[in-house]
């Protein structure tokens, strides 16, 4: 579908590889936390594809009418103008991206670390300690090359579709054999605590989060090869096949797992596998902890694009707009995606992110689709190569109201806190975007020219030296994630750097020695890594 014939190397379409997200991996707990009961949880996935369904209708309809890549960002500031699409830009840099990279990662720590605290939860400073080491590597790979980076997603896709594959024969295996006790209806129904609506809406806001992805399409609609045909075959093809894959891994689960076993389990994979699998166990958290650190790489490198894009567009600091003159790479705005990932890892725990950012999410989903029904009132004669029918926006907007309205009622802190959030960028827009005569050490802080500048700055090596004194900033950060940015930004990463990881971990009770002994050996197999 997308053509590549242009390109130095290829794009990453979204944070997975493709919409099956490393999500699966993560939201099942938090689904089924919220709706109470396996059958209600069943539901709530198989109506989270059809509401996946309808939106990415309305999204296939702007990608025509509106034919640039960027996405919401794009068709928002297209229809409603300037500061209504560096409100999406600006939750996007601040909340979205980062916040999903956290959960991606604190989940890859958690599958990795799982084997060796088998009978307890992982150390909160491990779990810490190696999301940030994967960070850190990854955005390496990322300011190093772009054909790294594509490579990696490829290799790594593989990886996620095997896990998933396995989980579902098993599961199946599982029901044929008669083991399906927890999805007798009599049985699925019975809930753990009292349902309400509520509750139904943050169970939807846990499974948005692995259907992430269904609109990342539109982020390329200018290299998309025919998109009026493409497009629509696209989600006809691909949101039924998601739907189906999501619902079978989650009846796969309950196959073999009571509602407690699943709510209690840290990895929900890895304590399938312990069941089922035997000897072979071993497969299930590798297979995870490789899907989710491709997921890592691919957000990595379409968040720090985002952003600059948007400096492109003078809607961030121009300095994001830079790019290394021999590696092409948008360091700068690496660097950010990276740094602002690390400190909301430093804050947060993973299911109240998850409901954080697809909080957010759902709201520029739902502002993006009134801009459809904005430009259909606005422009009704506008050429629409794709035009679907105007119950499905209007289906959508009464479900995503519905849904946001009891999230805030349920979350009012987590909502209310991204809704303050997102809102911070209206001083930021009219003082960094509609106020043009900045005095001038204002341009020179953020590496603009006042005079007109063109439309693509090159970094080069040389102008690498801001970024790399960073270390007055380190008194105010915990000790562990100081030696993470210090060694990396030093220009050297050893892969094995369980060693600090190690000596961190002060509580060694139930540590697994033999997996303790083969995280110290990797020690002497460190190697420097320069940036």
């Amino acid at each position: 579908i997308v053509d590549r014939r242009g390109g130095g190397g290829g794009a990453i379409v979204d944070g997975g590889g493709n919409i099956i997200g490393s999500g699966i991996f993560i939201s099942p707990k938090g689904v089924l936390e919220h709706a109470g009961s396996v059958g209600l949880s069943l539901i709530v996935w198989v109506l989270g594809g059809g509401i996946c369904a309808l939106g990415s209708m309305c999204y296939a309809e702007l990608g025509v009418t509106i034919p640039k890549s960027g996405g919401d960002y794009s068709y928002v500031t297209e229809i409603f103008g300037g500061l209504v699409g560096f409100l999406l830009l600006w939750s996007a840099v601040l909340i979205m991206y980062p916040t999903t990279l956290a959960v991606i990662a604190l989940t890859f720590s958690n599958y990795v670390l799982q084997p060796a605290f088998q009978d307890c939860v992982p150390p909160y400073m491990a779990t810490r300690l190696l999301s940030t080491i994967c960070i850190l590597f990854l955005t390496w790979v990322n300011c190093s090359s772009v054909r790294w980076a594509t490579r990696i997603q490829d290799v790594f896709t593989v990886a996620k579709l095997l896990a998933l594959g396995l989980i579902i024969v098993v599961g199946l295996v599982q029901i044929c054999r008669g083991y399906g006790d927890n999805l007798v209806p009599s049985v699925a129904f019975e809930f753990l605590k009292e349902p309400s609506v509520g509750q139904v809406a943050l169970a939807f806001l846990q499974a948005s989060f692995a259907f992430s992805g269904w609109n990342f399409l539109n982020y390329v609609t200018e290299e998309v090869v025919e998109p009026r045909k493409n497009l629509p075959r696209a989600i006809y093809i691909s949101i039924p096949l998601v739907t189906l894959v999501y619902t079978l891994t989650n009846i796969a689960y309950f196959s073999s797992m009571t509602p407690e076993e699943l709510l209690a389990s840290n990895a929900v994979a890895v304590t399938f596998g312990e069941k089922l699998l035997g000897m072979f166990s071993w497969v299930m958290p590798i297979s995870v902890a490789l899907s989710t650190f491709g997921g890592i790489n691919g957000y990595l490198f379409t968040s720090s694009r985002l952003c600059f894009s948007g400096a492109r567009e003078g809607h961030l600091p121009y300095l994001l707009a830079m790019i290394h003159l021999k590696n092409c790479t948008p360091i700068p705005a690496l660097l950010l995606c990276c740094i602002a990932t690390i400190f909301i890892l430093c804050i947060g725990e993973t299911h109240n992110l998850i409901n954080y950012v697809s909080f957010i999410n759902y709201l520029s989903y739902g502002v993006t689709i009134a801009a459809l029904l904005y430009l259909r009132w606005k422009k009704p004669n506008i050429m629409r190569p794709i035009k679907v029918n105007l119950l499905i926006p209007i289906s959508y907007m009464v479900f995503w109201a519905v849904l946001l309205g009891f999230s805030m009622y349920s979350e009012p802190v987590v909502c209310g806190l991204g809704m303050v959030i997102m809102l911070t960028g209206v001083p930021v827009y009219f003082l960094g975007v509609v106020w043009k005569n900045k005095p001038k050490w204002v341009y020179s802080t953020l590496g603009e020219s006042t005079s007109t500048a063109p439309s693509a700055d090159f970094l080069g090596p040389s102008c690498m030296g801001p970024f790399l004194s960073l270390s007055f900033l380190f008194g105010a950060l915990p000790v562990w994630l100081s030696s993470c940015l210090g060694v990396f930004l030093s220009g050297c990463l050893p892969v094995w750097a369980f060693l600090v990881w190690a000596i961190s971990c002060v509580d060694t009770s139930c540590v697994d020695t033999s997996c303790l002994g083969v995280f110290l050996s990797g020690v002497f197999l460190s190697w420097p890594l320069p940036v």
